[in-house]
């Protein structure tokens, strides 16, 4: 499937440089992103609420903001693609560079949002539950992850996308964010430890 979605959105001999093949490349990816870490929000906060666990929560809410950054390159590559004019004499290329700082912003700012969250419960631990169906849920998100990273990272190499790089770069974090919730969780489980704020 990997393959056959680069091909479709890059064909064998497209010019990574021309306007309208990298503008198609960033709208596949934006689009692939949004949705799938829509999906990922949603099982996510299903999984948080049957665990009561506010890493899973706070993990779901991290593929919130990364729906939001994938809209972002979405529209950074929208944008990029528009032809010069008067006061863009060398068109609107750069768009793209905005569009990868944008999106690091959003990592930094869910940073900063994960770590209050989990301050509030290493001083309020409350006790978690482990279900299969969470249990599921989250090794299905580290697998789209791990998919999404090399999608992303592929296709930005291919057309030397900084936003696309800056997307692999945070689909790979999540995917340890992810395992690390997994972890935390079944250590808790079975050594009756309250890990989850940790």
């Amino acid at each position: 499937m990997f393959q056959f979605i680069l091909r479709r959105v890059l064909p064998e001999g497209s010019n990574p440089a021309d306007p309208q093949v990298r503008r198609r490349c960033g709208l596949a990816a934006g689009g692939i992103g949004v949705a799938l870490n829509l999906t990922l929000f949603l099982g996510k906060l299903c999984a948080g609420a049957l665990t009561g666990a506010i890493s899973v929560t706070a993990d779901a809410f991290n593929n919130l903001s990364d729906a939001a950054g994938s809209a972002v390159t979405l529209a950074g590559f929208k944008l990029a693609s528009q032809r010069a004019d008067e006061r863009h004499p060398f068109g609107h290329g750069r768009i793209e560079y905005l569009a990868g700082l944008a999106v690091s912003l959003l990592i930094l700012l869910v940073g900063v949002e994960l770590g209050r969250g989990s301050l509030e419960k290493i001083f309020h631990p409350e006790e978690t539950v482990l279900t299969p169906l969470a249990v599921c849920l989250l090794l299905a998100s580290v697998a789209v992850k791990l998919w999404m990273g090399w999608f992303y990272a592929a296709l930005g190499k291919r057309i030397d996308s900084s936003a696309l790089g800056a997307a692999a770069t945070d689909a790979r974090s999540d995917v340890l964010a992810t395992s690390a919730v997994l972890l935390g969780l079944l250590l808790s489980c079975f050594l009756h430890l309250q890990l989850d704020g940790w």
